[in-house]
């Protein structure tokens, strides 16, 4: 029987590459995000969409969550709105969209949970740090999920990319040297490595993968 994942953020630049490679992969794969109409920044909906998700696949193997945003600003001048977005879009889409999941993982006997966390939550930067903090908070959920999740069978892990060569990125860094970037298919060949059996020993990992930036 093929595996079956939930990957979040689907039809964006990065989550578009992970869906198809999880696909060619054998996986069957669910796509949720807002062209979905799934609101994971809430906490019903997001259950909501899960729980769909789930019985549609028909049980679930592993949550591959690649929801987040990104904003700049200091801690001076970022507005309120500016705080909120990020901490909805880089941490509460992360906290409901794996709470709603440990009842079809555990069910399932174990499985894999993988967000995508940031190289900016872990070092201070400088004119990012709502986004920064929001990804830090996020990066802590992960490592507090593995140690209270230990012995279940249930793996929670964080993939820390530098900027990612997408079309958005490009668009919106037209100066920038792109060749420097993490490449998606880097990323999905590493998550699907990280959601197979040979990653089932990590657990509470926060994964660099930072190319040359």
């Amino acid at each position: 029987m093929s595996q079956r994942a939930i990957i979040t953020g689907a039809s964006g630049g990065l989550g578009a590459v992970v869906s198809k490679a999880f696909a060619g992969a054998g996986w069957q794969v669910a796509g949720l995000d807002r062209g979905s109409g799934a609101d994971l920044s809430q906490a019903e909906t997001a259950r909501a969409a899960v729980h769909a998700a789930v019985a549609k696949l028909g049980g679930l193997d592993a949550v591959i969550h690649l929801v987040g945003g990104f904003t700049l600003g200091s801690m001076a001048e970022a507005d309120d709105a500016a705080w909120s977005r990020m901490w909805m879009l880089n941490f509460q889409s992360a906290l409901y969209v794996m709470r709603a999941s440990l009842e079809a993982l555990t069910a399932n006997g174990g499985g894999t949970i993988v967000v995508m966390g940031s190289k900016a939550g872990l070092e201070a930067s400088p004119g990012l740090t709502p986004y920064a903090v929001s990804k830090a908070a996020l990066h802590a959920l992960v490592q507090c999920a593995a140690a209270e999740l230990s012995g279940t069978g249930i793996t929670v892990n964080a993939v820390l990319p530098s900027t990612i060569d997408t079309p958005a990125n490009r668009a919106a860094m037209p100066d920038a040297d792109p060749a420097r970037w993490v490449k998606p298919e880097h990323i999905a060949s590493l998550l699907l490595w990280m959601a197979s059996p040979a990653g089932r020993d990590m657990s509470g990992a926060l994964v660099p993968l930072t190319g040359e930036a």
